[in-house]
């Protein structure tokens, strides 16, 4: 029908604790599939291998508090000693478009995301044991050794959440292909159903 919308695109949430190795799933997952990222705000700051506007947007406490009270954030998470938050204009716009849409974020923005979204797509990333979890984050170089042990504390709590996903992907070390593979079966048309925007 000429004029018509085009059908409303899905929204594909992909979480799992500090560690279980999302970004690297995702770098290699976006190739493969037809999706529009959204990044993710956070008021931390940046990792020395990481891009303002690809890996996060690096924005100040007075910055983020701003978008938050005006309503301008999907959800927005205290997490690990800083705030995360989920642009919602970009999400509407993306959708409305009839574009696929992925977001990366921790295990309680996850929830708060299912709250406004409960027909998205929540995509839990697991990796084989808190050991492993510890021996990337020390590889990774990234954090103190409070920091460590906070991230270290949530992950107990934050692979207790994968309970309530749609999808728990593992990534073990050593077979991130097996991982991006599952990924691309769930992330095609045949296997998701479509989601709507309610905020």
């Amino acid at each position: 029908m000429t004029g018509a919308s085009p059908p409303a695109g899905r929204v594909f949430v992909i979480s799992g604790p500090s560690g279980a190795g999302k970004d690297s799933v995702i770098q290699r997952l976006l190739p493969l599939v037809h999706v529009a990222t959204v990044v993710t705000m956070t008021t931390r700051q940046p990792r020395a291998d990481e891009i303002d506007g690809i890996h996060y947007r690096f924005v100040s406490a007075t910055t983020f508090m701003a978008m938050r009270d005006q309503g301008e954030l999907l959800e927005s998470a205290f997490v690990h000693g800083n705030w995360y938050g989920v642009p919602a204009d970009t999400v509407r716009t993306l959708i409305a478009q009839g574009r696929d849409v992925l977001i990366k974020v921790d295990p309680q923005g996850a929830r708060s995301i299912k709250q406004m979204l409960p027909h998205a797509i929540f995509i839990f990333i697991r990796p084989s044991s808190l050991e492993e979890l510890r021996g990337r984050l020390q590889a990774r170089g990234s954090e103190s050794p409070e920091e460590m042990a906070v991230r270290m504390q949530n992950a107990v709590h934050e692979l207790a959440e994968a309970a309530w996903f749609d999808h728990v992907v593992d990534n073990p070390d050593g077979h991130l292909d097996r991982a991006i593979q599952k990924l691309v079966e769930i992330m095609t048309p045949q296997m998701a159903t479509e989601a709507s925007f309610h905020a």
